[in-house]
């Protein structure tokens, strides 16, 4: 399977052929598997202090039944909460009743076969010019997937100059989609969630030195070189699939990821 290139300032170059890893079959459900798994390791563990919600001084009068009054400790001496309930699950200001531990399991682990094959299938997914479109890119202009760059993408180190190469590639509109993204309120203010940058292009290069430092003030808009490309960044939020943009240097190495399924899937044919 061939694919056409272009330059820095959108005209045709030659084609090239594309591994086998974008001959792997898409699997929607191994690349969500995937991403969860890879997506726990960033998780920090959770406890709670063990004296929490029984720092009160609190007894129990254990009053025989029929008075009408819970037998359940209250809250000794003066001050507005003098009578109230305390130091059970159930009141106010009380502990919890099953907290967590920071003993739990939260790091997840995937087979590493497993993991090889959700990135050669995500790696595929990129291929595919409806998946692309379903995932809500604007892609009006671009006509050929994966798309292809020159390898001259990867010397860029001005944000001036990758400006320029975007709108050349077609690319700009789909990062424009951004901007219209108002400021969530509520709970998510808050807590300091008030703004959901998302996701736009992504460029997987041999060398991202260079350009990570040129697409610094795109939103949206990140660089992963071969050796770091992961399911986290091809599938953000588990959903496929990204709008994607390969160095050809890029394309030869991705030819050197392997998996048992490509391999068996070589002696089957």
């Amino acid at each position: 399977m061939k694919a056409q290139t272009f330059s820095l300032t959108g005209s045709k170059q030659d084609e090239v052929e594309l591994p086998k890893v974008f001959s792997t079959p898409v699997n929607r459900d191994l690349i969500h598997r995937a991403f969860v798994n890879l997506d726990s390791h960033h998780y920090q563990r959770q406890g709670r202090m063990p004296s929490a919600g029984q720092n009160t001084v609190a007894a129990s009068n254990d009053p025989p039944t029929g008075h009408g009054q819970a037998r359940v400790a209250r809250i000794r001496g003066g001050g507005p909460r003098r009578g109230q309930a305390a130091k059970v699950a159930m009141v106010r200001g009380g502990r919890q009743a099953h907290p967590p531990t920071s003993e739990k399991v939260v790091y997840k682990k995937l087979n590493k076969q497993e993991k090889t094959l959700a990135l050669c299938s995500a790696i595929a997914a990129t291929a595919s010019k409806d998946l692309v479109s379903a995932r809500g890119h604007i892609i009006d202009g671009i006509q050929s997937f994966p798309v292809i760059v020159s390898d001259d993408i990867e010397k860029i180190s001005k944000a001036k100059e990758i400006s320029k190469v975007l709108d050349s590639l077609k690319l700009s509109a789909d990062i424009a989609r951004l901007e219209s993204r108002k400021a969530r309120s509520g709970r998510a203010s808050i807590r300091g969630r008030k703004t959901k940058i998302g996701k736009s292009v992504l460029f997987v290069t041999k060398d991202s030195k260079s350009l990570t430092q040129a697409c610094g003030a795109f939103p949206g808009v990140d660089v992963r070189s071969v050796s770091d490309l992961s399911v986290l960044d091809l599938a953000p939020g588990s959903s496929m699939i990204r709008l994607t943009v390969y160095s050809k240097s890029a394309i030869a190495a991705i030819g050197e990821i392997k998996s048992r399924h490509l391999e068996l899937m070589e002696v089957l044919q």
